[in-house]
């Protein structure tokens, strides 16, 4: 099944590449399933399955015209109410609160020195991932097919701890994130390895509501520090927690999407089917 869900992924991801390339000319259901070799009805239905909605649908979520529409009309009144009473979220995310504790500076320094971290690998309706955890939170989450290379990385960030594949209650509470029903979820913590100035970007990210995008210059503008887009460009591109930590909320003033860690047509993949759970 696990096996199935991937190929099925690879299908839509290629098929939001597609559209996200082609979206001026509005492409047809028949189109972008010839794209991907499968039968349009087929197509239809595995797309529903997977966002909820329509291919014609979620071409609409995914359009740089509607990223410019969210930023002109909506983005200011929505973003600004989560973040002046500290809302992480005015949708369905409403119930779930993360929470960010930063290392201590000997954790820092020591690159996680007397840490013990479990891992495991897990699907998502975005790909693989390797998920981490400390004994007092979420460490770090990043989308990767190749468990190996996924493993590797996880080391670079914490060169001195102690590792074991273990998936444990942390691991598992922050997975149901991409569940459709997040009723039932607890409070997720994140122990995160970062500067004073990172760990602020990256709080800040879990305010903007699901569903919903801002800029580099607004989240700037938000911290206190309206100079300093490009540090915040920076600190986003620097998250070790993928997906909890929304830094594909984050969009160019121009409304193109611009890059993401883990591939650009991931970020739009998640973008959309935000959008269209939100609605």
């Amino acid at each position: 099944m696990e096996a199935q869900n991937q190929i099925n992924y690879h299908r839509i991801a290629d098929a939001i590449e597609y559209i996200k390339t082609n979206f001026k000319s509005q492409p047809s259901l028949d189109e972008v399933a010839e794209k991907v070799h499968i039968s349009p009805a087929h197509f239809q239905r595995m797309f529903i399955d997977w966002a909820g909605i329509s291919p014609k649908k979620f071409l609409q979520f995914i359009s740089v015209e509607h990223a410019k529409k969210i930023l002109q009309e909506e983005q200011a009144t929505l973003f600004d109410t989560a973040f002046e009473t500290g809302l992480s979220s005015t949708s369905r995310l409403h119930d779930l609160f993360i929470s960010i504790e930063g290392m201590t500076p000997a954790e820092y320094k020591k690159g996680g020195k007397n840490l013990q971290i479990n891992y495991s690998f897990a699907e998502s309706p975005f790909g693989s991932l390797i998920v981490a955890s400390t004994s007092k939170g979420i460490c770090y989450m990043a989308f990767e097919d190749n468990e190996a290379i996924a493993l590797q990385n996880l080391r670079v960030k914490f060169p001195n701890a102690a590792f074991q594949r273990k998936l444990d209650l942390m691991q598992q509470n922050a997975l149901f994130i991409f569940q459709n029903d997040w009723s039932k979820l607890n409070e997720i913590k994140l122990h995160l390895k970062g500067t004073d100035f990172q760990l602020k970007v990256w709080e800040s990210l879990l305010k903007i509501p699901m569903g919903s995008l801002s800029t580099y210059g607004n989240l700037a503008e938000k911290i206190g520090n309206p100079n300093a887009s490009r540090a915040v460009g920076t600190a986003i591109g620097s998250n070790p927690v993928a997906y909890l930590i929304p830094c594909h909320r984050v969009i160019q003033s121009t409304g193109n999407f611009g890059g993401y860690m883990w591939g650009n047509t991931r970020k739009t993949a998640i973008i959309g089917w935000e959008a269209a759970k939100n609605q």
